[in-house]
């Protein structure tokens, strides 16, 4: 009987040895879950960023529709901030730089909403600049293709 009462605190101590070492690796797997979680977690957010950061960015590249003066139209990327660099140069008495900027601007975006006041501010910078004809030319231009913008009275 003595080797059966020994025999089962051995068993005992066995099995408490063994819930022992169970609880210490079920503590040591939620470590390493809750480890997991938050590095799942630190990962979605890191990836919902980036891409509200490239969404955002590529927006900047997409054409987008604007109204200017009454004219609505679709703008591209770098064609307001070329019109307003044109008008920014004429507005500091740049009138050369406004110049070239403007007839650069005329050329590369000819269906700019932005196209009947680069024509007004173009004819400006020539009339300012003693090119009578090339104003002339350039005011004409916006009579004739835009008749009803409001600049027309003031060509």
């Amino acid at each position: 009987m003595r080797k059966s009462v020994q025999a089962s605190q051995a068993a005992i101590l066995d099995l408490q040895n063994q819930i022992e070492k169970l609880r210490t690796e079920n503590a040591q797997l939620r470590g390493q879950i809750e480890s997991l979680q938050k590095q799942t977690d630190d990962l979605t957010k890191n990836q919902k960023t980036y891409y509200q950061d490239l969404d955002n960015r590529l927006t900047r590249f997409e054409p987008q529709t604007i109204e200017v003066e009454g004219l609505t139209g679709v703008v591209q990327a770098g064609e307001r901030s070329a019109y307003e660099e044109a008008l920014n140069a004429f507005q500091n008495n740049q009138v050369k730089k406004a110049d070239s900027d403007l007839t650069a601007f005329i050329r590369k975006y000819p269906s700019s909403p932005y196209l009947p006041l680069a024509l007004f501010w173009s004819g400006n910078t020539k009339y300012a600049l003693k090119d009578y004809n090339g104003s002339i030319n350039q005011l004409q231009t916006l009579i004739t293709r835009f008749p009803g913008h409001q600049r027309v009275p003031a060509a």
